[in-house]
């Protein structure tokens, strides 16, 4: 539909995406202490691989790089070689505050990008009253 914009689908996939990556970063903190608990983080690769599927694209020149696609999955992955704790536990409290920071400056800025297209929207529907 021509009234909601790739633009608008993109920003509410953005925003799933922030909210999963909050989940995984919440349950790592809530975890912190979890004798042998393995922090995990989101793997987007599959997202990734399946854009570059979509994209059709033809090599006009042979020095032009091809266009192809890993065959991998992505998930919620855990980081099983390291520990930082004796316990087994593998939850860096830094990094994991630093990316949940970083993740509610993203989020915040995709909901402040989304309510700026939906006011535009709206000043169309309402001819700028």
């Amino acid at each position: 539909m021509l009234l909601f914009s790739n633009t608008i689908t993109s920003l509410e996939n953005a925003l799933k995406t922030s909210n999963i990556q909050q989940k995984v970063i919440s349950n790592n903190i809530a975890n912190a202490d979890t004798p042998g608990y393995k922090a995990k983080k989101v793997s987007f690769q599959n997202v990734l691989n399946s854009e570059m599927a979509s994209i059709k694209a033809t090599r006009t020149d042979q020095r032009h790089l091809e266009f192809t696609n890993a065959s991998t999955t992505g998930a919620v992955v855990k980081n099983k070689n390291s520990s930082y704790h004796s316990n087994g536990n593998s939850v860096d409290i830094d990094q994991e505050m630093s990316d949940l920071a970083k993740n509610q400056i993203q989020y915040n800025a995709l909901v402040d990008r989304l309510n700026g297209k939906f006011k535009s929207l709206q000043t169309v529907l309402t001819g700028g009253r």
